[in-house]
């Protein structure tokens, strides 16, 4: 198919293209700044070092999960949380599940500890959301065998060039790190607004030989899936701008 040839466009779905049919410059280079920008921030790595919200050596909690939270409840991931907005809401909304929030990059890990914080200054204590700055390659060494009850990939990074179709978090590599963590029971549940990232990760998960459980390729037009959404930073900025949302939910 042609997304194994070229690759997928990036996050947003559609590459923006001048009257020739080349990307706009301008709009490449303010991504890049955009990129950097949010992954070099001064002192971003001293301030989650000293956050109590963070877990600062993970693999010692393997297996050991339940007791870094103040109840034994089942656990729930987001691998590439972003800005935290996602998993602080559903933190609030299901106080019966405990969350963990994985980001790889400490400078967007430190904007989701500066909303953390305003929560808690205003008396909004999630005693069931903990967060950790690392790389997802790692799960299998952070958590145990069926440790994790379910696993949320929202607007990941469709890395679009084809020789990094590795990287992306929904490539039957990565399932095979989660197939390692997630219970029997467990499920994953994958939001994007990136077509040719969706139907790639349609094909791993048939190759990787999950489960498909549901899936749409217009969320918010989807009476049944839509049901019980939260949307994320993303999925908002992307559904006012028209884009169609697409999610799959997955099982072992």
């Amino acid at each position: 198919m042609i997304w194994k040839e070229s690759g997928l466009p990036g996050r947003g779905g559609r590459e923006k293209k001048n009257k020739h049919g080349k990307r706009n410059k301008k709009n490449k280079e303010k991504e890049e700044n955009e990129s950097m920008r949010l992954r070099n921030i001064p002192g971003a790595k001293e301030a989650i070092q000293e956050s109590k919200y963070v877990v600062h050596q993970p693999q010692q909690q393997k297996g050991r999960w339940k007791q870094a939270f103040a109840s034994d409840q089942p656990i729930h991931i987001e691998v590439g949380m972003g800005k935290g907005r996602f998993l602080m809401d559903m933190a609030r909304l299901h106080p019966e599940i405990n969350y963990v929030g994985i980001e790889m990059y400490d400078s967007v890990l430190l904007r989701a500890l500066q909303k953390r914080e305003e929560l808690e200054n205003n008396g909004e204590t999630l005693s069931n959301l903990l967060f950790m700055c690392v790389d997802a390659s790692n799960l299998p060494d952070i958590f145990e065998k069926e440790e994790v009850s379910r696993i949320y990939l929202n607007f990941s990074d469709p890395w679009p060039k084809a020789r990094h179709g590795k990287r992306r978090l929904t490539s039957r590599e990565f399932l095979a790190r989660y197939d390692q963590i997630l219970k029997k029971d467990g499920t994953l549940e994958f939001k994007t607004d990136n077509r040719p990232l969706f139907d790639f990760s349609l094909e791993e998960v048939q190759e990787a030989g999950w489960k498909l459980l549901a899936h749409s390729f217009d969320l918010h037009h989807d009476e049944e899936m839509v049901k019980g959404n939260v949307m994320t930073e993303y999925e908002e900025k992307f559904s006012k701008a028209g884009n169609p949302i697409c999610k799959m939910v997955i099982s072992r």
